[in-house]
């Protein structure tokens, strides 16, 4: 890789990683706090746990409320999407007959985490498909609004898509289904720090986000926004003292912050890597989102010409991450989860590149997604290039 950018960052430079959006990566400054805190964590735990933890996770969720959108009485932190997504299903009164709604784009965890709670209570998922490629995002409300029925009780959406890297219109979305009474659970693993939120004024229901993903937090580090009137109902996954606090603070603080002893530095250091990120770039986090659309239209153009395909959304649907249809091909698979492609492991065994080729909508077709972080550049995306057209899946 080549970009100066780089050396903020812990990645192996000899590896062009065009894959930020599966796991994140964290700046070296950021790192560094974290270490600082987890050592006086263990020179001293007792003083950490019970005289200053809480004041750092209460500041930092002062100042990533702020930057989302969001009063802070409403949003607690999580370790990962996947679990705030967890947490809300698991909170659902739901009876026989009722359904859950989502799209043929719902990321794979998030879609078993759907299955089981329906098995679960007797209620069934309805899965909308949602057209790739696509010409406007007004096919994505088409094909939920129809999909949405009288028994619908809850739609978990995306708001960046994992396997299309598509930007949901989700505020048409949410509004729609909440003129039908349906409550939405976004599923915004990529948006924060990709894309400006202001989740109070968006309505949602529940919202989760990753913060390790795009504002490149530790790993372990994400958010849950829970609408005022929807927080009564919803408990943690793991039950413990806050349940019976008796403290003058938000019960939904009370319940999350604490659920037995764990690691809460990624969770203090989200305010490091937001500053981070500010001081990366002029314009600061601005800057830096207008930098990665910019290279993702780049990047899409040149996929486009090597790979010999059409677009195949709008660029209104774009923001960091771009994905692009590759010829059809059966990956081989090593176990129930993880599908093996041969064009992945030979851009990585072959060429050093780290970037992630799945099948979507279902094998044999597939995708390749390229995340354009910060730290990527042009010359970054030419050597992908160069490397399909090597290994047969291009044309120079």
């Amino acid at each position: 890789m080549t970009s100066p950018l780089l050396a903020h960052f812990a990645l192996d430079p000899e590896i062009t990683f065009l894959n930020h959006g599966s796991f994140g990566a964290c700046p070296r400054v950021v790192l560094e706090r974290q270490a600082d805190l987890r050592a006086r964590l263990e020179s001293e735990p007792v003083r950490f746990f019970v005289r200053e933890a809480q004041r750092g996770i209460d500041a930092a969720r002062e100042r990533i409320a702020s930057l989302l959108g969001a009063a802070p009485e409403d949003m607690v932190f999580v370790r990962n999407a996947t679990v705030g997504v967890n947490t809300v299903l698991a909170s659902l009164a739901l009876a026989p007959g009722d359904e859950l709604l989502t799209t043929d784009h719902v990321y794979g965890a998030c879609r078993n985490a759907l299955e089981h709670v329906a098995a679960k209570h007797g209620a069934r998922v309805v899965v909308a498909h949602v057209p790739f490629p696509l010409a406007s995002p007004d096919e994505v409300v088409d094909a939920v609004l129809a999909a949405a029925g009288p028994r619908t009780r809850l739609a978990l959406l995306d708001h960046v898509t994992s396997p299309t890297g598509l930007v949901f219109p989700i505020a048409a979305l949410v509004a729609a289904l909440a003129d039908r009474g349906i409550d939405t659970l976004v599923d915004g693993a990529h948006a924060p720090g990709m894309l400006p939120l202001a989740l109070s004024q968006l309505g949602a229901a529940y919202y989760t986000g990753n913060l390790h993903k795009w504002l490149c937090a530790p790993k372990g580090c994400a958010i849950l926004h829970v609408r005022r009137d929807r927080q009564a109902g919803l408990r943690p996954l793991v039950i413990s003292h806050g349940a019976t606090s008796r403290r003058p603070r938000p019960r939904l603080w009370e319940e999350f912050d604490w659920q037995g002893t764990d690691d809460p530095t990624p969770w203090i250091c989200a305010p490091d890597a937001l500053d981070a990120l500010e001081a990366m770039v002029p314009g600061g986090l601005e800057g830096m989102r207008a930098m990665q659309r910019d290279l993702a239209l780049h990047a899409r153009r040149r996929l486009s010409e090597t790979l010999g395909v059409a677009p195949p959304a709008p660029e209104s649907m774009l923001a960091a991450l771009v994905a692009m249809p590759l010829s059809p091909h059966t990956p081989t698979t090593t176990d129930s989860s993880w599908a093996i492609d041969p064009l992945g492991e030979a851009l990585f065994s072959q060429h050093r590149i780290e970037i992630p080729v799945f099948p979507f909508p279902a094998p044999p077709h597939r995708l390749i997604r390229i995340a354009c972080q910060v730290y990527v550049d042009r010359d970054d995306v030419e050597r992908l290039c160069a490397a399909l057209v090597e290994l047969g899946e291009g044309r120079a």
